[in-house]
């Protein structure tokens, strides 16, 4: 039996995978044989990164939010007045991935209007739950105050969607640096990410996340109440990472809370598709560009 949640095993898009074959049945030929010659020995990212174009991209690399933790920052090199503002939290488990893996999400959305900050935040076996939550808590303060006008969102793939969530749902975490979900977040995104994955039946899971009883507390969905800003959920069918009724669960619950949520589902679409298929050469893949940036109030091109 597939437990309710298994922890990542990529920090970024791994290409070579099955997944990436059943990605390759939905490009064209001549596309999948070009992307099979480039794999050659690199990883999913850095074929991604490599081939990203920075143009009309301006980029900051390491900027300190915290005396220890940095970010990047991708911005249009003529941003509009209200060009929206997304925070995005990396995936790997909780103890792996780097912010350097996406730029080529970052790149993308820049060049779309949208000014992205990417931040690192501690990792196990440095830190466990809640480090992570009170990092990137930080650095969306640090984002806030840089662009205080700005409609502000959070955005994340696996444990990054989890993050996410525990953010926009869980006002202790976004309180504790004088910030309100329901106030302060025009929105909140989660891509693939675990939102009731009890019980936890493995050993470097409840290592991160502490003693049995404290499990109940750090489930996004056990945090639907008040609050909550809108939300987008997607993820593949095909997921078998995270199991895909945890989005299904978390959007009933929210629907039933009476908050607006919009609920994704990818046919034959895996867990590292969800975020691979924001690269432009992956597009095809999966229509998930396209409803993040709508979402954001910003048109597909």
């Amino acid at each position: 039996m597939v437990p309710p949640c298994c922890p990542d095993r990529s920090p970024s898009p791994a290409l070579s995978s099955n997944e990436f074959r059943r990605a390759i049945d939905r490009i064209s030929r001549s596309l999948a044989l070009a992307l099979l010659l480039l794999l050659g020995g690199c990883s999913g990212a850095d074929l991604l990164n490599g081939l990203a174009s920075a143009g009309g991209v301006r980029v900051e690399r390491n900027v300190p939010y915290t005396d220890r933790l940095t970010l990047d920052l991708y911005e249009p090199e003529e941003p509009a007045l209200d060009a929206p503002v997304l925070v995005f939290l990396h995936g790997g488990g909780w103890d792996s991935g780097s912010p350097a893996d996406y730029r080529f999400l970052g790149t993308v959305l820049a060049r779309r209007g949208v000014r992205v900050a990417i931040p690192a935040y501690r990792l196990w076996p440095e830190a466990g739950y809640p480090a992570f939550l009170e990092d990137s808590a930080r650095a969306v303060r640090w984002v806030r105050d840089r662009a205080p006008g700005a409609r502000l969102f959070l955005m994340g793939h696996s444990a990054g969607a989890y993050i996410a969530a525990m953010l926009a749902l869980d006002g202790r975490w976004l309180g504790a640096v004088g910030l309100q979900p329901g106030r302060d977040l025009a929105g909140a995104i989660g891509l693939s990410g675990p939102y009731d994955f009890l019980p936890l039946t493995g050993k470097r899971l409840q290592a991160i996340f502490g003693p049995e009883v404290g499990w109940p507390d750090t489930q996004p969905i056990n945090h639907v109440g008040p609050g909550a800003p809108p939300m987008l959920l997607a993820t593949g069918l095909d997921d078998d990472t995270v199991r895909p009724a945890n989005t299904a669960r978390l959007a009933a619950a929210l629907r039933a809370a009476g908050h607006r949520v919009e609920e994704h589902y990818y046919p034959q679409v895996g867990h590292v598709m969800t975020i691979g298929a924001f690269a432009g050469l992956l597009r095809p893949v999966a229509p998930v560009r396209a409803e993040v940036l709508r979402f954001l109030g910003l048109a597909e091109d």
